[in-house]
C-alpha cells in the first residue's frame, strides 16, 4: 500500500473515531499531495514526494514552536507537539547523529571536500542519502562541524 492510500485509509479512520487533531492532519498532507499532482500534472505522487510533503509539514509546525513559548500558549504547544507526533509516525525511522556523521565521513572522503567552502557538495550528497530519514537541519549541523575539523 502507498504512503499516499495509508493516508486516505487513516483519513476516514480518523473521521469515524471523531479524532479531529489526526483528521486535520491528515487533510493538510493530502491538500499538499493533490496541490502537487495537480501542479505537475501527473496523475499519482510516489512515496518519497509525500514523505516531503509531511516532512515540510513538521517544519512548518515546528516554526512557529517558538511564537506559541513566547505568549506562553502552552494549550497550543501541547496541540503542535500532538501534530508532529502524528506526522513522524508516516515518516521511516529517524536516523541517530552518530549514523548521520558516519554517513557525512564518508561522503566527505567520497567527494574530497577539504573545508567548509565544500559545504554544498557534500550537503547535496548527503541529504539525498538521509532524505525522509533525518532533519536537515541536524544534517547541516553535522556537516559543518565535520568540515571545520578537518
Amino acid at each position: 500500500m502507498s504512503l499516499k492510500e495509508q493516508l486516505f485509509n487513516d483519513l476516514k479512520t480518523a473521521m469515524k473515531e471523531k479524532d479531529t487533531v489526526r483528521k486535520e492532519v491528515i487533510q493538510i498532507v493530502r491538500a499538499g499531495v493533490l496541490q502537487i499532482e495537480k501542479d505537475q500534472k501527473i496523475d499519482n505522487l510516489d512515496d518519497d514526494s509525500v514523505l516531503t510533503v509531511i516532512s515540510k509539514e513538521i517544519k512548518k509546525i515546528n516554526d512557529v514552536m517558538p511564537d506559541f513559548e513566547k505568549a506562553q500558549r502552552q494549550d497550543l504547544i501541547d496541540e503542535a507537539n500532538k501534530k508532529i507526533e502524528l506526522l513522524k509516525a508516516y515518516l521511516p525511522e529517524q536516523l541517530s547523529e552518530a549514523e548521520i556523521e558516519e554517513i557525512v565521513a564518508e561522503t566527505i572522503k567520497n567527494v574530497g571536500a577539504v573545508s567548509v567552502r565544500d559545504m554544498g557538495k557534500v550537503m547535496g550528497s548527503v541529504t539525498a542519502k538521509t532524505k525522509g530519514k533525518a532533519d536537515n537541519r541536524l544534517v547541516s549541523d553535522v556537516v559543518k562541524k565535520m568540515l571545520q575539523n578537518l
